[in-house]
């Protein structure tokens, strides 16, 4: 394990489960986080020479979805998603101030405007390392066409929404400089726009063929971390893995990351000994029939132990 100059000595992992679904129509997700911990995540992690932090059961973020939550302009479930991601936030910088890694399941990518801000609070010159099929995250309320919000974690991060209710609470932590997008296939014109105007660096699929996942590793971490001295937050959904890979997820796009592909990325990133947090998102057990489901489950255990050390020799 590589000696981290960020976390207490031992390492210690702090595990949040998020269960909760409101960033986007589709029901299941919130299931995800149960699926990983009963597949026995929290015992492969102690495994690996970790101290584990989880207290038995998740915080529940349900208790925090209002009755009604009729949308504001285009935006969804606009008060559930900034209640859940306000208490996630203090939750992540609570751990982060611990020097704990903070090791959070999701749940939908909505999820990430809380991870990223509770990281960023402790961690201001934090990077972020984005693994996903779509750039859709990076939409703002304005231009999101479906108005679901784990399509827009990434505009309230930068601060592209400016202030606007209810999300006051959040505050601008990220620049473009220090976001890297891998594993790009799905990507709309008014995201490809976004992109541009603000310089962020993306490798999309068509940088995976033709460079090869270790270079394309290795450029997404020059850009964001060029001396490597910046602490690294890893988001990580799964539907940037082939269908094939992981078929529980709700927006799966084919011609994705293959199954030693995601997982080189996770190792790559432990190699630098900078991680001080990661995201696991949008595994679906309402998608999919069992096998798919333990198939997702499985990959998504093992992205979660590469990213924390584990090595194949």
């Amino acid at each position: 394990m590589t000696r981290s100059p960020f976390l207490k000595d031992p390492n210690t992992v702090s595990v949040i489960g998020v269960d909760f679904s409101g960033g986007q129509p589709k029901a299941g997700v919130d299931q995800g986080p149960f699926q990983l911990i009963q597949f026995g995540l929290l015992d492969q992690l102690k495994e690996l020479g970790w101290e584990v932090e989880f207290d038995g059961s998740f915080p529940n973020y349900k208790k925090l979805v209002p009755a009604q939550d009729p949308a504001i302009g285009k935006m969804k479930q606009p008060k559930s998603v900034s209640n859940v991601t306000r208490a996630l936030s203090q939750h992540v910088a609570a751990y982060a101030k611990q020097r704990h890694l903070a090791l959070t399941l999701g749940g939908d990518h909505s999820i990430a405007i809380g991870t990223i801000s509770g990281t960023a609070e402790v961690y201001d010159d934090l990077c972020v390392i984005w693994v996903d099929a779509h750039a859709q995250d990076i939409n703002t309320i304005d231009s999101t066409d479906s108005g679901n919000l784990h399509g827009c974690p990434l505009s309230f991060l930068l601060g592209l929404n400016g202030e606007v209710h209810p999300f006051e609470w959040v505050s601008p932590c990220l620049t473009p400089d220090r976001l890297v997008y891998i594993g790009l296939r799905d990507v709309d014109a008014p995201e490809k726009k976004i992109l541009r105007e603000l310089g962020i660096k993306a490798f999309s699929m068509h940088e995976v063929d033709r460079y090869g996942i270790g270079k394309v590793v290795e450029m997404a971490l020059d850009h964001v971390n060029p001396n490597r001295t910046r602490p690294i937050h890893l988001s990580f959904d799964v539907d940037a893995l082939d269908p094939t890979v992981a078929p529980a997820t709700g927006t799966p796009v084919r011609g994705g990351l293959s199954f030693r592909e995601g997982h080189y990325i996770c190792e790559a990133v432990a190699e630098t000994g900078l991680l001080v947090a990661m995201d696991l998102v949008e595994v679906n057990p309402a998608l999919g029939d069992d096998s798919g489901l333990l198939q997702t489950v499985t990959v998504g255990c093992s992205l979660a132990r590469c990213a924390l050390g584990e090595t194949l020799l």
